[in-house]
């Protein structure tokens, strides 16, 4: 359920107004089938055990490759997704209860297969006077899928993202013909603020290009 569209060999836009990064207690949410799972924010890289990393790394790969939700050619070298992903501010969803990321960061030997459901990060979306403005990349791991992860990471994202001093998110890139991706954002109800015409030459349509929506949501409806 993919809203990048930056650069993942560019650094991280940072924050004009940054001040120390907020983190907040996981958050444990239940699944469409009952399970429970949680949603751990982290705010280093190295609070994430490797073998987490390597695996959401691959899942990425695995969905770039498919050619149908992100517009990259080119997976992401394992040595540059760490720091695109989890450089600014990042979540991992996993099965079960946890307590803290730092009892992420001390399991060692985990099969992410089964534990690890997905994963978003939020960042600035433009520099310096308008680093304000977020966007989040959104990833759910194959296992995962049809059980309402990315829906709970979409209302965590809406919860977390103005806790972060953000006041309107901008996701610039999501294809009409990712329908999940559209079902999710609309029923939380994100604007369709644009619609680009013809951006998408995607694999699973070879003969036309495809359109992306723009999505906007404010923070700050009343202000």
């Amino acid at each position: 359920m993919p809203a990048m569209l930056d650069d993942p060999t560019s650094p991280p836009i940072k924050r004009m107004d940054a001040t120390t990064p907020t983190t907040f207690p996981p958050k444990c949410v239940t699944l469409k089938d009952g399970q429970v799972a949680t949603i751990i924010p982290f705010i280093s890289l190295a609070q994430i055990p490797p073998s987490l990393v390597a695996y959401l790394c691959k899942t990425l790969a695995a969905e770039i490759e498919d050619g149908n939700t992100y517009p990259m050619l080119d997976p992401i070298p394992p040595e540059a997704f760490g720091p695109y992903w989890f450089g600014v501010f990042g979540t991992v969803t996993l099965l079960g209860e946890w307590e803290s990321a730092e009892q992420v960061t001390g399991t060692k030997d985990a099969d992410w297969e089964k534990v690890c459901l997905g994963s978003f990060y939020i960042k600035p979306n433009y520099p310096g006077r308008s680093s304000h403005v977020c966007n989040a990349g959104f990833l759910v791991t194959v296992p995962a899928r049809n059980r309402g992860v990315g829906k709970v990471m979409g209302k965590t994202y809406l919860e977390w993202a103005p806790k972060l001093g953000y006041t309107y998110s901008v996701f610039n890139l999501v294809y009409e013909t990712n329908v999940p991706s559209l079902r999710i954002w609309d029923s939380l109800g994100f604007e369709r603020i644009g619609r680009v015409k013809k951006c998408g030459k995607l694999k699973g349509s070879p003969d036309k290009k495809i359109d992306a929506i723009v999505y906007g949501y404010d923070f700050e409806p009343d202000v």
